[in-house]
């Protein structure tokens, strides 16, 4: 087998250089234009070049402008840019969180350390904004020349003298349907109001102006950035929420790298009714739903799409692979079409935030299941840590305590079973130290005979009651949904976000002491852009820790403690571009356990001595089971000599 391991690696080399030969993937340009096809058409149409816009469609002046929405210090205070081409949000930034948490009064009032949120995207058809509206075929009868390509009309929407919004609608023909989009923040909301409002002309009397339904597309949000550079956070993701008879279940992709493609768009599946379409990144979100039932009842099929980002890979040449940084959601939406001088009004809010669990809840309550998706399977137990750390952080004012004092209440609680863990391996310890010798006796009586030498040593250990104790490792199992939803909890925690604690900027960001760019050369670690020193504390912690446990007399246990020994090596290398504040709670955890070795136990030691064996119920159970067998086996055993002498005196 050792012989042929060579020649197999080197024919599935060759195999893998040769369909990489003679099936290429399509080079880079081929794709970028292959998606910019698939963005200028509807999900579910036939992909096709964009058709001229009619000569006798009627379209606003072009126009393009920004303004500051909502009051200073209150929710909703935005930086938003509007633009007549589709009638869009093309730029949107949100006062109240910064690019940076070092900034003085002066820079958090400048819109431009504001945390970014939408931006246009080039999509196949120049750049575009967010709540874009597109015709299918249902409706594109209606607005000849589309909606996303023409200039709509647009007016200031005034409260008290001041702008609250601005009101866009087109028209494309005298003889057709108008149709009003007006987006409007709320004073003390989070989010903003858009309102679609379709009108028939009076007397209209052409056939087409009649009660019917169409179906449109819209995107509710375009090119939300990324929001931290955490590897273990894949953003932006397209996500939709749809309300089951469990509560509110969210679908959602995730942005790739180099994507295949065959995996550009897709459909985000869910229930019959959706609470939320929209998209997200470690932090923020930005989420489009129903402001009644009426509305809500528009929101037909969901898709996403995966977008090529021209201006990053402008920014960025020769990373094309890299360049897919953008991800849309394409919501159907079928809104009925009134009769001749009818009307029907729709009403969406669009949330624009961040993934704060009080602001989201308190907008709507079914964004906390965005969050409950983000802590992932130990939701439950991420959930209470985030609870109890926010209540330490509410007394000490600081999250770098706040996850020490939450680190010693984790292990304040299991000290108990701990200690009487440690009690158990102790006297288990000190048992086997006299049984070994007859372990070692068997083992040599029987070295030539492996299955007796097992069946020996297990008897050995039967009748010494030598097993090791079920609760040995019942501490390191509980600590283990800790430890996971603790590594969830200060991955997607909102709270930790630019939280700094000594040299530390923010913890859920690795602690980079200082920049050193070290290039290993080593694969899956490259290039060490940062020199972080708490994981490399937190593994030499973990070390001295294991060094001070005691050591087994098995050699088999100690084989394994000595391969153990590699693991805080592993996990160092695994966790070093991690949440410094995961490492701040290891290393907490670590001088805890250290503690408890060098300075409880010998205030406090550990009664080691051998107790008297007491068999329980099981093992009594066991033994009468044994003897009752080998009384059944005796009579058989009687049987079959007396048969066997009738057949020798035959």
């Amino acid at each position: 087998m050792e012989k042929r391991l060579p020649l197999f690696l080197i024919l599935s080399f060759g195999i893998l250089f040769g369909w990489q030969l003679l099936f290429p993937p399509p080079a880079q340009e081929e794709r970028i234009q292959q998606t910019r096809v698939l963005e200028q058409s509807a999900p579910g149409e036939q992909a096709s070049a964009p058709a001229p816009i009619p000569e006798n469609v009627i379209q606003g002046e072009p126009w393009s402008e920004s303004v500051v929405l909502g009051q200073a210090g209150d929710l909703g205070h935005y930086f938003v840019r509007f633009d007549s081409l589709g009638g869009t949000v093309s730029e949107l930034s949100v006062d109240g969180w910064y690019d940076s948490g070092l900034l003085d009064d002066a820079q958090r009032s400048d819109t431009a350390h504001w945390i970014p949120l939408l931006r246009p995207m080039d999509l196949g058809a120049g750049l575009q904004g967010s709540l874009v509206m597109e015709t299918s075929p249902s409706s594109a009868r209606h607005f000849p020349g589309g909606l996303s390509r023409v200039h709509w009309a647009h007016e200031w929407i005034m409260v008290s003298g001041q702008r609250v919004g601005v009101r866009f609608s087109h028209q494309a023909t005298p003889e057709g349907y108008r149709i009003v989009k007006e987006i409007r923040t709320v004073p003390g909301a989070l989010h903003l109001e858009v309102l679609l409002r379709i009108q028939a002309p009076q007397g209209a009397a052409s056939e087409e102006i009649k009660a019917q339904a169409a179906r449109f597309r819209m995107l509710p949000a375009v090119g939300l950035p990324e929001s931290s550079e955490d590897q273990y956070y894949i953003e932006p993701k397209a996500r939709k929420g749809s309300i089951t008879p469990d509560g509110i279940e969210v679908a959602d992709e995730e942005r790739r790298e180099n994507p295949a493609p065959d995996d550009l768009v897709g459909d985000l599946s869910g229930g019959s009714t959706t609470a939320f379409v929209g998209v997200d990144n470690k932090y923020f979100a930005v989420l489009l739903r129903g402001a009644d039932p009426i509305s809500t009842e528009t929101f037909k099929g969901t898709t996403w799409r995966r977008v090529l980002d021209p201006a990053w890979l402008e920014a960025h040449p020769g990373e094309e692979t890299s360049a897919w940084r953008g991800m849309l959601v394409d919501q159907e939406l079928a809104l009925a079409m009134p009769g001749p001088g009818g009307e029907m009004e729709y009403r969406y809010e669009l949330f624009a935030g961040p993934k704060d669990e009080k602001l989201m809840l308190a907008d709507q309550e079914s964004y906390v299941a965005l969050m409950e998706e983000d802590l992932g399977f130990f939701d439950g137990i991420a959930g209470l840590l985030l609870t109890i750390l926010g209540a330490l952080e509410g007394v000490v004012g600081n999250w770098g305590l706040a996850i020490i004092l939450l680190t010693l209440v984790v292990r304040g609680a299991l000290f108990p079973i701990n200690r009487r863990s440690q009690t158990a391996m102790a006297q288990h310890t000190t048992k086997m130290k006299r049984v070994q010798p007859k372990l070692n006796a068997v083992k040599e009586q029987y070295k030539d005979n492996p299955q007796k030498l097992r069946q020996e040593q297990a008897k050995v250990m039967q009748d010494e009651g030598a097993f090791p104790p079920l609760g040995g490792c019942l501490p390191m199992f509980l600590q283990i949904p800790v430890f996971f939803g603790l590594f969830s909890a200060l991955r997607v925690s909102f709270d930790l976000r630019q939280a700094s604690f000594m040299w530390v900027e923010d913890l859920s960001m690795p602690d980079r002491l200082l920049r050193i760019d070290f290039n290993t050369h080593l694969p899956f670690i490259g290039t060490i852009e940062y020199l972080n020193v708490l994981p490399p504390l937190m593994v030499v912690l973990w070390i001295v820790q294991q060094r001070l446990m005691p050591k087994p007399t098995d050699e088999q246990a100690a084989r394994m403690q000595k391969m153990m020994m590699w693991m805080p090596v592993v996990f160092g290398v695994f966790l070093y571009n991690y949440a410094g504040g995961l490492s701040l709670y290891m290393i907490t955890s670590s001088l805890f356990g250290i503690a408890e070795y060098t300075i409880v136990r010998k205030i406090w030691p550990i009664d080691d001595s051998e107790q008297v064996r007491k068999p329980g119920k099981f093992m009594q159970r066991m033994k009468e089971m044994q003897e009752q067998q080998a009384r059944m086996q005796k009579p058989q055993q009687q049987g079959k000599k007396q048969g066997g002498g009738r057949k020798k005196r035959r």
